[in-house]
């Protein structure tokens, strides 16, 4: 029950980032790297946007991401913990993939894709943020991410 419910807040806190995060020109230009190419083209023509925008190396992203969700599931995990590194990598396991599914198709594939939050006031136009390419790829890399992390606190929270 633990498990579910740390999954769930886990979920709504980073939607919450999400949302958060969204809304203004100045807050989308940071998550300039989830866009599609199209747009991505798109904002480097225009004069307004430059310098606000990063182009993100994608190993510096994942082991970045890997570092931070390193340390909230192994946060998460302390409650859960057992003696037993299979029921820890488990658990572990069902908090990141479900994460990461949860990211994918609520907030990438649903919300992301048909909210005007994350469309730039220079580029309104509704079909060229529908390109899903991004956040797959991204799905593929967070499942290596959170299975390996899932091994590596899994047998930390074995330890003590």
């Amino acid at each position: 029950m633990i498990t579910e419910i740390e999954t769930v807040s886990l979920c709504i806190v980073f939607f919450m980032m999400c949302f958060l995060g969204t809304g203004t020109d100045d807050k989308n230009l940071k998550n300039y790297p989830s866009y599609p190419d199209g747009v991505q083209n798109r904002i480097r023509n225009i004069a307004e946007y430059q310098g606000k925008f990063k182009e993100n190396n994608t190993s510096a992203t994942f082991i970045s991401n890997f570092f931070l969700f390193l340390i909230v599931l192994l946060a998460l995990g302390v409650p859960i913990r057992e003696n037993s590194f299979g029921h820890n990598f488990i658990c572990l396991s069902i908090i990141g993939q479900c994460l990461n599914l949860f990211d994918l198709l609520i907030i990438d594939l649903l919300w992301w894709r048909n909210s005007k939050r994350i469309r730039f006031t220079k580029i309104p136009e509704k079909e060229l943020y529908k390109n899903p390419k991004k956040h797959i790829q991204a799905f593929g890399r967070a499942i290596i991410m959170f299975f390996l992390i899932a091994l590596l606190d899994g047998y930390v929270l074995t330890l003590f």
